[in-house]
């Protein structure tokens, strides 16, 4: 049996890190509001460089326009959190042969490329209560239209992977999805017509739709049809992590029996 078929077969492992946001909230690539991430690994090795691989991931990520040093942010004052929940599949190669148990080549970096499906819902605090902003419609959308909570995402990523023995390995990934939508954080285009989002959804709806601060004249910005958020760019998210990969090894078939003559 070659090295290469030896590192045929299945791993498995579960993996804790962080995950941080980038759009219309976050839209200065601040890393200064990491959450929490994790999830389990799948992985099948059809020899020593190349594997298919699929991951169940939960991340929370958020943002706040008041930790950024933008003057329009600041202002517009909007935050927002979102639980992620996430299928992954993706076609990882490795750099190096990638022989498990072996001291010279048990380490490899590794690059992978696939996509995601993903659940969201954006919400918000006012006064210690919790509310879903998507039921909200805080940018004017009618009752029945609002935005999807799932969506896809390109995923790319790499990290490098190393045995501690032949079963067990560690593996340090980073990974960045490119999404579908632009509504991850709740934030896409202008600010609605008041009162007709007061008469549809109620009060909450338009104090969470323009919670920006007011100027010396003490007027707020929020005016109908002035810009809340950048509809040309989608929101995206990053995990880094490290897994702890278990390595069932060869799949082997049954020897082959003939019936007696």
């Amino acid at each position: 049996m070659s090295y290469a078929n030896a590192q045929r077969g299945m791993e498995a492992g579960f993996w804790l890190g962080g995950a941080h946001y980038f759009g219309d909230l976050n839209n200065l690539y601040r890393l200064n509001e990491p959450g929490l991430a994790g999830g389990a690994t799948a992985r099948f090795n059809f020899n020593h460089r190349l594997s298919v691989r699929g991951q169940l991931n939960y991340a929370r990520v958020r943002a706040h326009d008041s930790k950024s040093t933008n003057a329009f942010d600041l202002r517009r004052n909007l935050s927002f959190y979102s639980n992620i929940l996430e299928f992954a599949p993706a076609v990882e190669i490795n750099f190096f042969k990638y022989h498990h148990g072996t001291k010279e080549k048990g380490f490899t970096p590794y690059l992978y490329g696939g996509y995601s499906f993903f659940y969201f819902n954006p919400k918000t605090k006012l006064d210690a209560k919790t509310y879903s902003l998507r039921e909200l419609g805080t940018e004017g959308q009618l009752v029945g239209q609002e935005y999807y909570t799932i969506a896809g995402a390109w995923l790319i990523g790499g990290g490098i992977k190393f045995d501690l023995n032949y079963r067990w390995s560690i593996n340090v990934d980073l990974g960045y999805r490119a999404t579908t939508t632009d509504y991850l954080d709740d934030v896409h285009g202008v600010y609605p017509d008041y009162s007709e989002l007061l008469s549809a959804r109620g009060n909450i709806a338009v104090l969470l739709a323009d919670r920006s601060v007011p100027d010396e004249s003490n007027i707020k910005m929020g005016t109908e049809g002035y810009q809340r958020g950048d509809s040309r760019d989608k929101d995206a998210y990053v995990t880094c992590g490290v897994n702890l990969i278990y390595f069932f090894g060869r799949l082997k078939c049954p020897p082959l029996s003939y019936p007696k003559e």
